[in-house]
This record gives C-alpha cells, structure tokens and sequence, in this order.
C-alpha cells in the first residue's frame, strides 16, 4: 500500500484594488459647512411653559385606576381558574363530596 502525499490546496491570489479617481473635482467629494447641521433644529419639539401639572396628574390617576382595575381583574381570573381546576381533579379521581354544599342551620 502506498502512501499518499497530501494534495496542495491551490494558493488563491491576492487582487489589488485601487480607488478610482473622480471625473471631476466635485463629483466625490462633498464640501461639508461644521456649522451647519443635517438634522433639524430640536427646538419644534421642546415643552413650552404652559404646563398644565394638575391636568397630568388626573390622567395620572386614571391610568393608575385603569391598570389597578387590569390587575384584580388577572387575580380574580388566576383564582377562579385555580379552583376551577381543583374541583375538577377531585371529580377526575373518584372522590365524593368535592364541592362542599351550604345548607342553612334551622335551630329550633
């Protein structure tokens, strides 16, 4: 059996690429004025000083009602689920007397 040389990988070459020169003077290169911005001027979405404190304030309050309200509501939801699932596993094993019954005490 022979052995077998290993086989040269092919050495890939190296192309070098070198920028091309503009037609014109100005066609690549842009003059840029540092004093001048590209964004516009930040100042149309400045707060004036007529803020209205007590107007923020309710909807403050409003929103925190709303979500308060979103909040018990998830509870109540969690709680109702949780028991609906205990009385049906009770059921699911056999057992009797699950769901306990209110009766009224008639005292004599």
């Amino acid at each position: 059996m022979k052995v077998q040389e290993p086989q040269r990988e092919e050495k890939g070459q190296v192309v070098m690429f070198r920028p091309r020169a503009p037609h014109a003077r100005n066609d690549n290169t842009r003059q840029f004025d540092l004093r001048s911005s590209p964004v516009d001027d930040l100042s149309k979405y400045e707060r004036g000083d007529d803020d209205n404190y007590r107007h923020r304030m309710v909807n403050n309050a409003l929103a925190f009602v709303v979500l308060a309200f979103i909040v018990y509501c998830g509870v109540w939801l969690a709680n109702t689920m949780a028991e609906m699932r205990k009385n049906q596993d009770c059921v699911l094993t056999g057992r009797t007397n699950c769901m306990p019954i209110p009766t009224p005490s008639d005292r004599r």
